[in-house]
């Protein structure tokens, strides 16, 4: 079976807060032959597991790196670690994945209003500037 799972499946198998839920989130990721992860999904578990669940962004970052490394996983890996680079860097994982996607896309550029962003792309090699 080739599956997709939600930010919630997600959530269950790495906080395990619901006894039931979490087991069979985590079986049915091992068992499938393909987890297919979106990149939106990571980006909503990012923000829940931070703001509801108030984890760190080095726990965050580790918990994802987990996820990209199972052996039935696929995904958009140079994605994934350009905005696990962002968190690890102290700023946000979405503008790490914005930035990368961006430049896959043909930007030359990444802008914000956020100075720390900016800042953060700046230094990891990346093009960035304020409006």
């Amino acid at each position: 079976m080739k599956i997709t799972p939600d930010t919630n499946v997600l959530i269950r198998v790495l906080v395990g807060d619901n006894v039931e839920q979490s087991k069979a989130a985590e079986a049915l990721l091992k068992k499938a032959d393909v987890v297919a992860l979106s990149i939106s999904a990571l980006c909503e578990l990012v923000w829940v597991l931070s703001r509801g669940y108030k984890a760190s962004a080095a726990n965050i970052a580790a918990s994802i790196r987990h996820l990209i490394i199972a052996s039935n996983v696929v995904v958009n890996r140079s994605v994934a670690e350009a905005g696990s680079a962002l968190l690890d860097a102290g700023g946000d994982f979405v503008d790490g994945v914005i930035a990368h996607e961006g430049s896959w896309l043909g930007a030359e550029v990444f802008v914000s209003v956020d100075k720390k962003a900016v800042k953060l792309i700046e230094a990891s090699g990346g093009s960035a500037r304020l409006p």
